[in-house]
Formats: C-alpha cells, structure tokens, sequence
C-alpha cells in the first residue's frame, strides 16, 4: 500500500473529532493548526472540563461537551483514549456516528477488528502507532488500513498522522506489533545509548555539561546523515570507520559483545511483550462477554 500522506490541505468542509484530549491530541490538533487548517473544523472532548477547555484554548479547537456532540457530522474521529476504557468509549460512540466516518485508533494493543466490533460493525478503522517524538512533531507513525477503508480514508489519515512527523503504511496488521517494536519503542533504545555514551565520557574525564552536548550533537548529526543520504547506514558506518582508527577499535569492541545479537534480542522481546498484550486484551474482552 503506498504511502497517501499528503500536503494538500484538508478540504473545509472536514471536521475531524478528537476524544480524548491528552498529549497525543493536543500534539496532532497542534500539528493540524500549522498547517493551516482553521480550528473551528477541530473539535475535542474529555471527560475533564478543564481538560478539553485548556487544549482549545491553546489550540483554537472547539471544546465539545460531550463525546457524541464532538463526533456529530465529523469524516475524522480519532480516539486517544486509554487502551483500558476503550471498549465503553467506542460503544457509547455508536448512537452519535453519522454518515461514514473514518476512525483512527492511536491505541497501542487494540487490533482494527476489536473496534470495529465496538462500533457496530462494517467501519472504517485505521490504527496508528506514533511514538514520543510525535509530540515535538518529529514523530514516525506507523499506519495501518481495515478493508472497509476507501483511498480518501487513508489520505485524511496520513494526512492527520503527517502532522506530527513522518507515516510509513503496514499492510498486514499483524507487524503492527513490530512497528511498535521498532519506532514505538524505539525512542527508549537510542536515549539509553545516549545516557551511556554520556555516563561514559564523564568517567573519562568530561564534565557532564560538555558530554551532554558531544553525544546529543552526535545524535542529531548522525541521524541527520542517514536520513539525508541515499546510502544504507552500513554504507555510512563503513566511511567513517578508518582501518586501525578509534572508531574501527570502538566497532571491533561493538563485534566482540555481539552488539547486534543484543539489538535483535531487545527489538525481538518488545515485539513478544507486544503481542502477548494484544492477546491478554482479547481475552480479556472475551471474558467481559461471557
């Protein structure tokens, strides 16, 4: 499935509902309003007053007073509610739903299936795993489509989604699990290389501001290189590793400690943890029917 994100703006007669209103919506309404989209076609509700009117004060959105008047009429509802309230949100949704709308579900655990079964039945649901970066709109979102979905429905998702970083489509949903794994966790792994380099250069002799600033700048600039050089990051790697140098002695150590044995065996235990939560979610709303 290609990637439908876009840049055109989304049309004025689209009204995208947010239920919930925590980090995840405050950074995608935020987003939304950058690119210009006028915030009376944004509108948001929360169990908390305070809440939803603080987020619409900030952002310009409409505070809705209840969920089913924040979904009214809307062609976007996107659900950033906690996995474990999910179900009841979506089936005290189902008497308000008008027309067509696509749902996003940027829940981590539900599958596409879940909720459409809490929503009645025959909707058009995308999931979306963003991680943590999403909130200062340098995000990687992983998307993807149930077959109820039209093209529109994934461009108005992408687009939704590219508010707050860069969208890559999945076409099978069981990888989801490995999206999370990989970007939805992700964040964790590079900030406890950074802690270490950091910790490391301090015993050394570095003082912890100057080892702060070395490895972020580092960070940053690597990443950079590799997002805007067409080469892989083994290509990129291997020219900055001079035969006999430090950073050959600092790989060959790498080596030695089977450092990608140890990357393969993280990545593969999140991916487990998350499918193990996925099942326990399921049973757990099987044993809520019986």
């Amino acid at each position: 499935m290609p990637d439908l994100s876009s840049s055109q703006p989304v049309a004025a007669d689209v009204v995208i509902a947010f239920i919930g209103a925590g980090n995840m919506a405050r950074s995608l309404i935020a987003g939304m309003r950058s690119q210009g989209l006028p915030g009376r076609q944004l509108r948001v509700a929360d169990p908390f007053a305070a809440v939803r009117e603080a987020l619409a004060r900030d952002t310009g959105a409409v505070a809705a007073a209840s969920n089913a008047e924040a979904v009214a009429g809307a062609r976007v509802i996107v659900l950033a509610v906690k996995p474990q309230v999910m179900a009841q949100v979506c089936r005290e949704l189902v008497p308000a739903l008008t027309g067509d709308p696509v749902i996003v579900s940027v829940a981590a655990g539900i599958d596409s299936a879940q909720l459409d079964a809490w929503l009645g039945g025959d909707r058009a649901v995308v999931r979306a795993m963003p991680n943590t970066p999403a909130l200062l709109r340098a995000g990687a979102t992983g998307l993807f489509a149930n077959a109820r979905c039209s093209t529109d429905d994934r461009a108005l998702a992408g687009q939704l989604m590219a508010a707050v970083g860069n969208t890559v489509w999945i076409q099978d949903e069981d990888l989801m699990d490995v999206v999370t794994a990989v970007s939805g966790s992700g964040p964790a792994y590079f900030l406890r290389l950074i802690e270490a380099m950091q910790t490391a250069a301090v015993e050394r002799g570095l003082s912890p501001e100057a080892a702060r600033q070395l490895v972020l700048q580092t960070a940053f600039g690597a990443a950079r290189m590799a997002l805007e050089s067409d080469e892989s990051a083994g290509e990129l790697r291997q020219r900055v590793t001079s035969p006999g140098g430090t950073t050959a002695a600092a790989m060959d150590m790498f080596s030695q400690r089977q450092f990608e044995d140890l990357v393969d065996a993280a990545i593969g235990a999140a991916h487990e943890r998350g499918q193990q939560l996925r099942q326990q979610a399921r049973e757990t709303e099987g044993s809520q029917r019986q």
